[in-house]
Parts: C-alpha cells; structure tokens; sequence
C-alpha cells in the first residue's frame, strides 16, 4: 500500500474519494462532483455552530391538538398538532408541519430546543448565524445583479453612441454635395 495517495473510485455517478492509507480525511476537504470537481467548502471555512441539545423531558409539557387551516375535514378531526411548553422560560410553540402526530412531536421538541438556544446564547446560536449568512448571501446576491444590469445598461448606451457616430458620419460622407 502506498502511503498518501488517494484514489478516486466510482459508484454509479459520482466519484468516492478513498484513502488508502487509512487516515480520514477533514470533514469538507473535498467532495468530487462527476467531472471530480471540488463542491464543498474548503476545511478552513467558517464552521457552524453544533445543532442544539435535545431539551429535558421533565421541562415539558406536551398537549395534542386539533389542527386547522388546508388540509379538509380529516385536519380538522385530529389532534395531530402538538403544543410544546417550556416551563423554565415558559416557552409555547404549537406545530402542526405534517398530518402525523410523530413528526410534528419531533419537529416541535427540535424548533423549541432551537428557540431556547437563540434566547440563551443570542447572536452566537446557529439560527442566528444562519440568518447571518443567508442575509449575506442575500444581500451580495443584490450587488452582484445591480452591478450587472449596471455594466449592461453602460454598454448598452456605448452601443448607441456608436450608432449615431457611424451614423453621422456616413451622413456626412454619403451626401457627395459640394464636392462637385
């Protein structure tokens, strides 16, 4: 076996990236695509903040509920929305995201253990920092066209002032009058 070589081994579509020498690699070194292009963000990238811990039973209270809004009568009929209480920060959150009862139990215990980090840590709880970084993107992605359809508009006003140049000109040159 030779010691620091990867090999590249194909599993249908893509590309596995396989060590040979046993050691693993970092999280997001990288990820081949079909062509063996990197997609991912490289090791160094800023990392995100752990996922909340799951939440104490004994800190909540948990109802069932009927639902309500689209989904006909057999929505309205069930109690498949929970209502989770957090009784230390007295905490309510009802979630009604699907028509089971199990996973909206456990979408409600995950966002309320979400919420709870937020109002704990602040600015340094990962929905605040995913927020952070969507908003950046969001607001990079709004530069980037504003000075697209800036560079375009420029250009485009270039173009026109060609036009009417050429076009003087072969005015002027088009006439013949008074030369002869």
């Amino acid at each position: 076996m030779i010691r620091g070589q990867l090999s590249c081994i194909s599993r249908g579509r893509r590309p596995i990236l396989e060590s040979l020498t046993g050691v693993a690699l970092p999280k997001h070194s990288v990820v081949g695509s079909t062509r063996g292009i990197a997609a991912t963000s490289p090791a160094w990238a800023k990392k995100m903040p752990d996922r909340p811990q799951s939440l104490d039973e004994s800190e909540l209270t948990e109802a069932f509920l009927k639902g309500s809004g689209p989904g006909g009568q057999k929505i309205n009929k069930t109690s498949s929305a929970v209502q989770l209480k957090h009784i230390p920060s007295g905490m309510v959150l009802k979630v009604q995201a699907t028509r089971s009862r199990t996973q909206n139990r456990k979408i409600a215990r995950q966002m309320l253990a979400e919420r709870v980090e937020e109002m704990e840590k602040g600015k340094e709880s990962r929905i605040a920092v995913v927020g952070e970084t969507k908003r950046k993107r969001k607001s990079s992605a709004v530069k980037k066209s504003k000075r697209k359809y800036r560079l375009l508009d420029e250009a485009k006003r270039d173009c026109e002032e060609v036009k009417e140049i050429d076009e003087n000109e072969g005015k002027d040159m088009g006439t013949g009058k008074g030369e002869n």
